[in-house]
């Protein structure tokens, strides 16, 4: 659940503030520029999303260079 977002300054003069969201179980999107650069999340909500990679992985229904090439088009708007 995204709580806040907050700029790098802000973030940095207020760290205080944000943590406490995140204790809450709220993610703190950090952005610089008008950019995402980052996520404080909950360490519940980081150890969830790699327990679910890390078990697709070990049940074999995971396909490393398709999620890989996805990532990086997403990431980076490639066209074939």
């Amino acid at each position: 659940m995204v709580g806040a977002t907050a700029t790098a300054t802000e973030m940095q003069n207020n760290f205080g503030k944000y943590l406490n969201l995140v204790l809450e179980g709220q993610q703190v999107i950090v952005t610089r520029n008008g950019r995402e650069v980052g996520r404080f999340i909950p360490k519940g909500e980081a150890v969830s999303s790699l327990t679910d990679s890390l078990t697709g992985i070990l049940k074999g229904n995971y396909d490393l260079d398709l999620e890989k090439s996805e990532r990086l088009n997403a990431k980076y708007e490639a066209v074939d």
